[in-house]
């Protein structure tokens, strides 16, 4: 269930948000803004629902205020593409995740901290917190705001064999993506780290260029990698989190009231996303279980949580020390 949206938990955020003054078009009418938002896929994935959602909020409250222009299958360019677009304002909105948005802001990395977050309500009560609203104050000062988080889903461990306990990674070569963070995680763990695009990674693993890679559950039957990689296994080493961000530019040309509206149904938006993901995964992994695909469970996780240690300490100096990373392990 959709947690109450009220004035109060948004008054921290809107705070730092700064309101231009009301423009009066001819005859004291006000024309309806055009809001840009990109989506790097279509119409059925909750990367695109969610913005349905928002607009059907901001419309029942705002009628013909605003014109939703919602951008798919990434015709504007990838997530770091449309970030730039965001900062200068050519685009209003969009979807990120937050390891995309970590050359902005390195202490987001903290959230993609490896083996820190039990499960799906760990990460959410660690983002409606103190370091969720830091980081939106932190956001804020790169031209990005931020009134809500969502969740992409764990990532698991993919590979042509059953690898349960970290030790059978040695000599293992993995796909990464290009980030210091993952490519020492995996190291940390024996394993033989290689960036390949996303779009690579399909040929990369079925010609022997790599033997893994990890990913969420979504992507992995988005992808067919169930067919060169056929073993899920679930680790959830890193959950993929998430912004729903709009461009400052834009957002100061708003009157308070139209930023709390919005602020408002991008929060409701966030919450219908991570609903819609649960849904996604589900169907996800019965589609790659009717192809053959399999999922199996890690052993000795104490062993896998162990190699991650390192990552911890290298990860610490970037995001306010390596007590923050456990503190946020040890989050009831």
């Amino acid at each position: 269930m959709t947690a109450p949206i009220t004035r109060r938990s948004l008054s921290g955020f809107l705070a730092a948000s700064v309101a231009a003054p009301f423009v009066l078009r001819s005859g004291g009418a006000r024309a309806a803004t055009t809001i840009t938002i990109s989506s790097l896929l279509g119409a059925d994935k909750p990367e695109t629902k969610i913005w349905f959602k928002v607009k059907e909020i901001v419309d029942a409250k705002l009628p013909g205020r605003f014109d939703f222009r919602i951008v798919q299958n990434a015709a504007l360019g990838g997530e770091k593409e449309v970030a730039e677009g965001i900062r200068l304002g050519s685009i209003q909105a969009s979807l990120s995740t937050v390891s995309a948005m970590s050359s902005w802001v390195p202490e987001s990395q903290i959230l993609d901290a490896p083996f820190v977050f039990r499960d799906a309500g760990h990460v959410r009560r660690v983002l409606e917190g103190q370091i969720g609203n830091e980081l939106k104050t932190k956001f804020a000062a790169q031209n990005f705001i931020v009134p809500g988080y969502i969740n992409y889903g764990a990532r698991h461990l993919l590979a042509k064999e059953a690898i349960t306990k970290p030790a059978q990674l040695a000599g293992k070569r993995i796909r990464v993506i290009q980030s210091p963070l993952h490519t020492e995680l995996w190291k940390a763990l024996g394993a033989n780290p290689t960036p390949i695009p996303i779009t690579e990674t399909y040929n990369a693993l079925q010609t022997g260029v790599v033997d893994m890679m990890d990913l969420t559950k979504s992507a992995y039957a988005g992808f067919k990698l169930y067919e060169v990689v056929p073993y899920l296994i679930e680790t959830a080493h890193i959950w993929a989190t998430g912004v729903v961000y709009f461009s400052a530019p834009f957002w100061k040309t708003l009157k308070s009231s139209e930023q709390e509206v919005l602020a408002a149904a991008a929060l409701e938006g966030a919450h219908h996303f991570d609903a819609l993901i649960v849904e996604d995964e589900t169907a996800s992994m019965a589609k790659a279980a009717a192809a053959g695909g399999k999922t199996v469970q890690p052993e000795d996780r104490p062993a896998w949580e162990a190699g991650a240690r390192g990552v911890w300490a290298a990860l610490g100096p970037k995001v306010g020390g390596v007590d923050k990373i456990e503190a946020i392990a040890k989050t009831a």
